[in-house]
């Protein structure tokens, strides 16, 4: 059997930003309206604070405003509310991404709550994950399940009929995954890493989603042959070099290329897919808000 087609995420979250840079574009000259993101940093993470200019430099290449909000670690929750009420009150301001994990003394259910549904890009209001839930249009999706379903229909198209399984129950990416498939008319399986004889559910997946966050913990005889697998997993190991480190996803890649049909790598598959996401969600939450029609992103 042939290797597994390589689901290429970079290639796709490239297209996927330069069709949002033309949207912002086209918004700007029609309408006036300039789409726009801010993102709130608690801390000095190092890991978070990359991740954070990232996702501001590329708000900023697709032509749409970025306002970064970086407050110390020890501001209180007090403070932050005081934020986050400011910002969605804020007409220049479409998308509002807190960026977790947040310090000990804030409650981040609060902080998530806060949020303006309307403004919340991440999805992680209970309004959105309710909508989301119950299948109702209109809502915000968390951005790396979106990602993930947005490979899944381009390397496969219609996904309707389709045994999915996925493995990882986080509200993050797992459950919402999970909402996004049975959308698509899957027959839905989540497992975890408690499922009674996890390999053999995994074997009857025609997509298999890895979002449990344990490194290679998906074998290569745990997948059925042709299948669709998306590793969401960002491990970071030792090297082959002492004092070397490297990224791994969840999936034994080495052995699974050799059995899936299709299969994203780590790294390169659904990590840039987060961030593109992000824009685009931030510039249809700017159509919805101002009642502008949405482009089909």
């Amino acid at each position: 059997m042939a290797d597994a087609k390589i689901i290429d995420g970079k290639l796709f979250a490239e297209g996927l930003r330069a069709r949002v840079a033309a949207a912002a574009a086209e918004l700007k000259a029609k309408h006036g309206l300039v789409p726009g993101l801010a993102t709130v940093l608690v801390g000095d993470d190092p890991a978070s604070h990359v991740y954070v200019r990232n996702k501001n430099t590329q708000t900023v290449a697709a032509g749409m405003q970025s306002f970064h909000h970086p407050l110390a670690a020890t501001t209180g929750q007090a403070d932050l509310l005081a934020l986050i009420a400011k910002l969605n009150a804020d007409p220049a301001v479409h998308g509002i991404l807190v960026q977790l994990p947040l310090p000990q003394q804030i409650d981040s259910d609060s902080v998530i709550a806060a949020i303006d549904p309307a403004k919340d890009v991440d999805g992680f209001h209970l309004m959105n994950v309710g909508k989301l839930a119950a299948g109702i249009a209109g809502g915000n999706v968390p951005c790396t399940p979106m990602g993930c379903l947005m490979l899944l229909k381009d390397a496969l198209g219609d996904l309707a009929g389709k045994s999915a399984v996925v493995v990882g129950r986080s509200n993050i990416v797992g459950k919402p995954m999970a909402h996004l498939l049975l959308g698509e008319s899957c027959t839905v399986t989540i497992a975890h890493s408690r499922t009674r004889d996890l390999a053999s559910v995994c074997r009857q997946a025609d997509i298999l989603v890895a979002a449990v966050g344990r490194p290679l913990m998906i074998q290569g005889d745990w997948i059925k042959p042709g299948a669709a697998v998306i590793d969401v997993g960002i491990n970071r190991v030792a090297g082959t070099e002492p004092g070397k480190t490297k990224l791994v996803g969840d999936v034994d890649f080495a052995a699974a290329v050799k059995v899936a049909g299709s299969i994203t790598p780590v790294p390169g598959g659904v990590g840039p897919m987060t961030i593109a996401c992000l824009l685009r969600s931030t510039l249809l939450a700017a159509c919805a808000i101002h009642r502008v029609p949405a482009p089909n992103l």
